[in-house]
């Protein structure tokens, strides 16, 4: 038996069966002989023996439980290995059969042998991750039938080829994030019929052949993020019709084009954060009539999108944050009838949210504007007609101050208005009060400079600088004015009423004065020179002496009796005294330099 065993010049294919001959028995004392009969064996026949020698010795010496490598946990009941930061080196081949799951993180293993995992047929978990895998030889796990998840990220696997994942017939979760990856050829995941969950992010990814992703026909989920490419790559995502979840940001793709979704009618997440985009064709998302979740943040578009997404009425929910837009204007987001959840954060250029910006977002349950820094102003208005609207984060943006009209404040289950500059006053009383009975993010005042540093949260309205702010007092004062407005106008009307002709005459003993006022000032109005004074004095005493004679025409009568005469001598010698004294006085006024008062007519 030992001569059939040992002096074979073959490596036998069934390993299994060849052990079921050893005679352990005569093993010990035969092990010199056999191992000088067996030099001439080929070298890869005595690597398959080291590997059946270990195991076995493993097993002799330990019959009723496998041997667990120092640092190791290894669990019979579980049936769960896990050797995390052991510097391991190979892939430990003493376990236990029967184990179903071994996790060899953050260890050294460079290679998987072809024989390393044929002993444990009953592996349903494989966790390989943080390694320093380099190669992945074709028929790696030709053995495991019933392996569901395998992980290898973190590693330095740079080639894969379709032999690769032969025998994997029940894999559902593949993970080769973080690897070397550059070029996905086709049919190179065609043994693979039921995996449902790829990772192929953060590799160096940069072209995509059309039949790549052909036969996985039950594949859900998809991560291309954080590679090299630069466009979408349409012609292999059109086979994958049963796709839910596309994650492809992180590459540079500057536009998407029409129809750039062909085929996946049943996507329901798409993530293109951070893909510099600043350019999406009208018809980009055309065909993904079933889309729930888009992420678009992190890119470089000035204004939403208006256009491109009122075709995905089933949106449900929208991050769009760090993008150059400077406004959300009226009915940025028409036709999302249906959106619930809108996230718009680190927006460097936003400064406002205008009146009408969710007109059509009745549905909105949730929304996010944090870390604009620029953020200043919500227009009343913004925030009506969201009957729906029970969480709201308006946290590090620029708002001093909030209107109290804004948004139905105690409605809400979830408030954030942290690491705002607000300006505690007496406006914002208010929002001390809506803040009392919520356990939400602290707000603390800014200014005025006596506030700064404390929390609005029950803050007083003395402390607020309110007067009269106690609705008591409010009341009371209104009331007084009131009164007080009531007895001035009843005091008038009594006043009117019992004064009313005295009034009356009044009036229109002013309205005559000013009527006489107004014309004496018309006749005023004209000025003389001096040669019109002279002119206008001496014509004035002509009419005085005119009147003198209308006025006292009796005076003429008189002269004619004999006992007037001298009287009428005597008034003509004042007249004449009187003249000479009005020239004198003329004269002396012209030589002094002063300028006569005209007299004027009445």
């Amino acid at each position: 038996m030992q001569q059939n065993i040992y002096n074979s010049r073959t490596c036998p294919d069934d390993t299994s069966s060849i052990l079921k001959q050893i005679n352990w028995e005569q093993y010990e004392g035969n092990l010199e002989n056999n191992r000088t009969e067996s030099m001439g064996t080929s070298r890869s026949c005595v690597i398959r023996w080291k590997v059946v020698f270990v195991v076995f010795i493993g097993l002799f010496t330990t019959i009723n439980s496998a041997f667990c490598p120092n640092g190791c946990t290894c669990d019979d009941e579980t049936l769960v290995v896990s050797c995390i930061g052991v510097n391991l080196d190979v892939i430990p081949i003493a376990l236990n059969p029967s184990t179903q799951r071994i996790v060899l993180k953050e260890s050294r293993i460079r290679t998987v042998d072809a024989a390393a995992f044929q002993f444990y047929g009953d592996l349903k978990n494989v966790d390989l991750s943080s390694n320093h895998l380099v190669t992945m030889p074709d028929g790696s796990f030709v053995a495991q039938k019933n392996l569901v998840e395998l992980h290898l990220k973190h590693n330095k696997i740079s080639i894969l080829t379709e032999k690769t994942f032969q025998g994997l017939i029940s894999l559902t979760v593949l993970n080769f994030r973080d690897n070397y990856l550059e070029t996905l050829k086709n049919g190179l995941f065609i043994s693979l019929t039921k995996l449902e969950e790829l990772d192929l992010g953060q590799n160096r990814i940069s072209k995509i052949e059309p039949n790549a992703f052909a036969k996985l026909t039950a594949l859900r989920i998809l991560y291309l993020d954080d590679n090299q490419l630069i466009t979408i790559p349409s012609p292999a995502l059109a086979s994958l019709s049963t796709l839910a979840e596309l994650h492809i940001g992180l590459n540079v793709f500057w536009s998407l084009p029409d129809d750039g979704f062909k085929g996946l009618e049943r996507l329901a997440v798409l993530d293109i954060e951070d893909a510099r985009l600043d350019n999406i064709s009208d018809g980009a998302f055309r065909n993904l009539k079933a889309l729930r979740i888009l992420k678009l943040s992190g890119n470089s578009l000035r204004q939403v999108p208006t256009k491109q997404l009122v075709i995905l009425t089933r949106l449900e929910e929208l991050v769009l944050g760090q993008n150059a837009f400077t406004a959300l204007k009226m009915g940025s987001f028409q036709g999302l009838f249906n959106l619930k959840k809108l996230d718009i954060s680190g927006a460097k250029l936003l400064t406002t949210i205008a009146r009408g910006t969710f007109s059509d977002n009745t549905n909105l349950e949730t929304l996010i504007l944090k870390s604009n820094r620029k953020l200043t102003t919500i227009e009343d208005g913004a925030l009506a007609g969201l009957p729906n609207l029970r969480h709201l984060i308006l946290r590090d943006n620029a708002f001093t101050t909030f209107s109290e009209s804004l948004v139905a404040w105690r409605e809400l289950k979830r408030l954030d208005l942290s690491e705002n500059p607000i300006v505690c006053d007496c406006n914002i009383l208010w929002l001390s009060e809506v803040l009392i009975p919520r356990n939400s993010s602290p707000v603390f005042c800014v200014e005025p400079p006596v506030s700064r540093g404390k929390s609005l949260r029950g803050m007083t309205p003395d402390e607020l600088g309110c007067t009269f702010s106690d609705s008591r007092k409010q009341a009371f004062l209104a009331i007084f004015c009131v009164a007080g407005l009531a007895f001035f106008i009843g005091l008038a009307l009594i006043f009117y009423y019992r004064c009313r002709k005295r009034v009356r005459d009044a009036l229109k003993d002013y309205k005559w004065k000013n009527r006489a006022i107004s014309r004496k000032e018309h006749e005023y109005q004209k000025t003389f020179s001096e040669d019109e004074y002279v002119v206008r004095d001496h014509g004035h005493h002509n009419h005085q002496s005119q009147q003198q004679q209308h006025c006292y025409p009796h005076q003429q009568h008189s002269s004619l009796h004999p006992h007037n005469h001298h009287h009428h001598q005597m008034n003509q010698l004042h007249n004449q005294q009187f003249q000479q004294l009005q020239q004198h006085l003329h004269n002396s006024q012209i030589t002094a330099g002063i300028k006569p008062i005209p007299v004027t007519e009445l």
